[in-house]
């Protein structure tokens, strides 16, 4: 018996939840939940909701000094964050 496609699990799975639409959204939840692990839990102290809509990271802190600071640093929080995730989830971020 000859197996003419041998495929790993991991493919299967990946084609799956692309057929499914549910690759993007995973990738979302991935991205919104490695933001501690990127920022540092100090920053991640001052947030207070994230969620994506249109490519777009939407962040709301406490801290109107530290918005500021973030905002100067937006295209390399744009790219540490995809590069957490593996792939381009998000093209900006709007801090609120």
């Amino acid at each position: 018996m000859f197996r003419k496609e041998v495929k790993s699990i991991g493919e299967l799975i990946l084609k799956n939840l692309r057929s499914q639409g549910l690759e993007t959204p995973l990738q979302q939840k991935r991205l919104i939940a490695a933001w501690p692990e990127v920022m540092g839990e100090m920053i991640a102290g001052y947030t207070q909701d994230l969620y994506i809509r249109n490519q777009t990271l939407n962040v709301r802190l406490t801290n109107p000094a530290l918005r500021a600071d973030l905002s100067l640093m937006r295209p390399e929080i744009v790219k540490k964050l995809n590069a957490a995730v593996g792939s381009q989830v998000i093209a900006d971020i709007r801090f609120c």
